[in-house]
Formats: structure tokens, sequence, C-alpha cells
């Protein structure tokens, strides 16, 4: 277990310092979120979020999977042959600018066909602002993979804090000074070119720190051939992935002409952001951390953190996943009070897509991806999309967003359990399923005792309000939870080692998590558990 507990540990260390970076941001980008929401009022605001459905549409055939290709290189080449990850920066970068720009003029070019598309002829000024946001998106996303394969996420995160406190600060003072939806959509591209440049930046100061080649000349073009062949794969599965929500945006703007309900629905995915702080470090530091294993000499190891991944991303995602479907009213109505009526519960729904971590899905396309089997990484894309589409049409037009939501929930599930037999049939990997459920029971069974008594509150006037039931759910929640583990045994002692190892390279979170650590295994000895 060596070896899998210090990838862990350099796992977490990236994590955590994208975590930071991910709150910090997002809660600055909240504060100009909330006021956007307040100002602009659910139908505006709907309409902001309608206008960059085209241009995101567009933006999924910018990549071509050259992204995942130099967090895939610049992970495996920073064990093997560093020199040779300054090729992989360079022809990345310039691939994203010459694509990105070509796709922002076409997307410009279209915009009255396409805000004709969306039966809102009125948008055109809009998308056009819009359409840069592909290029700079294409900056931002170069730097990311740079950093991610680097594993040197504090810089990511430092081009993020740039990205929210300029996109906060333009889009408040433009909706502030009359400019509207326009407004906002203007200091939204602005502020991904000021993170795409500040991320190009950062990427500056990583490559002059490489070793260089014997042969100094950089071979651009063979560089990106060599991207494209491990990447388009995984660019085809991206691209389909990224139609697939575009167009149930698209079938949603159709048939739902309520833009007040699109409102609630864009806010209820804004504030799913809460469990995806916790998510996301954990997708993104697996991917090089399976990158860096060769599943023919390191079978064991790879078998260890596949299982680890697994099991500890579910301790984490689950119950904040339990939490926001349990307190999912009393939470935005403590911001909003009855502003945004519907958005509870399509935030309650939305959320349940993180449950599934406890079958891997956090770690599975990671592991594949990592192992360079994105051939069949793709197919299961596929697969997704196939089902998708009819059913996405089918229930979006009856059933409007709660539609979409049973579409994003269901059509991914047979990819999901196909993609777990084949990791087991050719790593000789699988799920600890038993602590999988055990997680599982331990969440489900709090959010619901959660809500209980949140519901009751509601008849108590004194403590009726939503932020007293919020502040009372949360101290619930985690009283409940932690007797439900200790119940259900779902942590024992070589847990405690482990997230012991783990949580030493956290820095200020070292302590207050080892004195939890320390706190359940007196509980858990005083009860006998261990």
């Amino acid at each position: 277990m060596t070896k899998a507990t210090e990838m862990a540990r350099i796992s977490a260390r990236g994590g955590f310092n994208l975590m930071w970076g991910l709150v910090a941001s997002t809660v600055i980008s909240a504060v100009g979120t909330i006021a956007i929401t307040y100002i602009l009022g659910a139908e505006k605001y709907g309409l902001y979020s309608i206008a960059l459905i085209a241009p995101t549409l567009i933006a999924t055939f910018r990549d071509w999977g050259v992204n995942s290709a130099m967090v895939k290189y610049s992970a495996q080449y920073n064990v093997e042959n560093k020199a040779k990850i300054r090729s992989i920066f360079f022809s990345g970068l310039v691939f994203e600018i010459i694509l990105g720009l070509s796709l922002s003029l076409l997307s410009f070019g279209l915009s009255p066909v396409l805000a004709l598309s969306l039966h809102r002829p009125t948008i055109v000024p809009l998308i056009q602002i819009a359409s840069f946001f592909i290029l700079t998106g294409g900056l931002v996303n170069a730097a990311t993979a740079a950093f991610t394969g680097m594993e040197r996420m504090h810089l990511y995160s430092f081009m993020l804090i740039i990205q929210s406190t300029v996109k906060t600060v333009l889009i408040v003072a433009l909706v502030l000074l009359g400019f509207g939806t326009l407004g906002a959509i203007a200091g939204f591209t602005t502020a991904s070119l000021m993170a795409g440049l500040a991320g190009v930046l950062l990427m500056w100061t990583i490559y002059k720190s490489l070793p260089k080649s014997t042969n100094s000349k950089i071979e651009i073009m063979a560089t990106i051939k060599t991207m494209l062949k491990y990447g388009l794969p995984v660019s085809i599965g991206a691209i389909l992935s990224g139609f697939l929500s575009v167009f149930y945006s698209y079938v949603l703007a159709y048939y739902v002409t309520n833009n007040a309900t699109i409102g609630n629905y864009n806010l209820a995915v804004n504030f799913s952001v809460l469990i995806t702080f916790f998510a996301t470090p954990v997708t993104t530091m697996l991917f090089p951390a399976f990158s860096k294993l060769d599943y023919k000499k390191d079978s064991e190891t790879l078998k260890n953190v596949f299982q680890y991944s697994v099991k500890y991303a579910s301790l984490i995602v689950l119950p904040v996943t339990a939490i926001v479907i349990a307190l999912a009213q009393p939470g935005i109505g403590t911001i909003y009070q009855s502003r945004y009526t519907e958005a509870p519960l399509f935030l309650a729904l939305l959320s349940i897509a993180y449950l599934y971590t406890a079958f891997g899905n956090l770690s599975m396309g990671n592991l594949l991806m990592g192992q360079g089997f994105t051939k069949f990484n793709m197919n299961l894309t596929l697969l997704t999309v196939v089902i998708g589409f009819p059913t996405g049409f089918l229930l979006i037009s009856r059933f409007g967003v709660l539609g979409l939501i049973a579409s994003s929930l269901t059509v991914g599930l047979p990819s999901l359990f196909i993609g777990l037999r084949f990791i087991k049939k050719h790593f000789e990997v699988s799920v600890d399923w038993v602590s999988s459920a055990k997680i599982l029971f331990s969440s489900i069974i709090t959010a619901i005792l959660t809500y209980i008594l949140i519901s009751r509150l509601a008849f108590i006037p004194h403590l009726a309000s939503n932020p007293i039931r919020l502040v009372i759910g949360i101290i619930a929640f985690v009283v409940i939870f932690i007797a439900a583990t200790l119940g259900t045994r779902t942590i024992n002692r070589a847990d405690l080692y482990n997230l012991r190892e783990i949580i030493n390279v956290l820095g200020p979170l070292r302590r207050p998590l080892g004195f939890l650590l320390n706190l359940i295994e007196k509980l858990m000895t005083t009860l006998h558990l261990i």
C-alpha cells in the first residue's frame, strides 16, 4: 500500500489546492450571481442563460481531445522525460488558439441564425458577444490541462479566482449601470479573457522551468498529431456529450416558454456547485494519478488506488450530496425567500446524480483514459448519446425541466455498468460494493431523517424561518451521519490509518480533520467497533 498511499497523498494535496480555489472563486461568483439574479429577475436571468447555449455548443468542437492529451502526457513525461513537456505545452496552446479563434468568428457570423433557432431574434447581440468566449475558454482550458498534468493546482486556483473576481465586479457594475442582460454577457466574456491570459502567463512560468531537449526545435505538427491520436476518441465523446447537453437546453428553450422556469432551473444548477466543490478535485486529480500507472506492471497498486478512490470519494461526496438534497428548500429560501420557488425541487433532483459516486462514477472514466483506453471510453459515450437523444426529447417535450433532469439521471447508467464490467475483466479491478452500500445507506437515511426534522420545524412559529431551519438541519445532519457510519461500521482501522496519512498534506485542514478522526476513533473504541 506504500505506493498507493503516496499517490493518494499527492492527489489529496492537489485536490486541496484545487478545492480552496473552487471555494474562493465560487464564493466571489456567488456574490455576483445573487446580485444579478436579484436585479435581472428570473425572466432576464433565463434569457442570459439562453444566450450562452449556442456559443457553448460550438465550443464543444474546439478541443479535439488535445486538453486531455496534455494532461495525460504531461503527467506521464513528468515521470519519464520532463524535456518532452515543453513541446506538449506549446503545441497544445497553438492548437487551442487557432481553432478557438476560427470557431469564435463562425459563431459571430451565424448569430442571427442561432437566435432565430431559439425563437428569440432579439438576442443576436448577446450571442455575438458570447461568441468570443469560445476563444478565451480555449486559453483557460489549455492552462488548466497544463496545471493538472503537472499537478500544480494552486496555479489553477489563482486563475479561477481571477476569473470569478473580474466576472463578479464587471457583471454587477454593468447591470447596475443599466446594460441589463447585455452587460451580464459582456462581463462574463471579459472575465474569461482575463482568466485565459493569466493562465497562459502562469503556464509560461512552468514552461521556463522545464529542462530543454537536446533537439531544441519544437515539432508542433508531430506533437499535435500524437496528441490527436490519443485525444480524438476523447474529443468525439466530449463533443457528443456536450452536444447532448446543449440539445437538452435547446429542446427546453423550445418547449418551455416560461423564462422564469428556466431561470429557476439554472439557479438550481448554480447551487449544485456546492457538491462540485468536493467532486471536481477528486475527478481532476484521478486522471494524472491513473496516467502514472501501467496496469501490466502495477496491477496491485492500480487495484488499491481505484478501490480507495471510490471509497474515499464516496465518503466525501455522498454526505455532501445528501445534505444538499435534504436542505435544498431552506438553503435557497434563506437567500431568495420566495423569489425562486421551483429551484429547491430542481436542486434536490439534480443532486441525485452525485450519488453515483458510490458506483465508481468519478473514477471509472479516469481509469480508462489514464490507461489509454480512449476508444472504449468513446464507445460508452456513444451509447449514452444514442439513448440520450430520443429519451431527452420525449421527456423534455412532455415534462419540461423535470423531464430534462430525469433524462440526465438515467441515460448514462447503462454505460456506467458496462464500463465497470470492462475494467473488472481487463484490469481485475472492482468497486468495494460493501463499503459503497454502507456509505450510500448512511447518507440516504441521514438525508431522510434530516428532511423530516426540518419539515416539522416549519410548523413551529419561532423555528419556522429558513435560516434557523438551515442551521438546525446542518447540525442534525452531521450528528446523524456520524451515528449512521458508526452503526454500519463504514470505517475501519485501516481506513483511519490511510486517512491520517492523506490529511497530513492538507495544510490548515490537517488539524480539524485530525481532531474529527480522533473523535471517531474514540467513539469506535468506546462502542467496541474496532
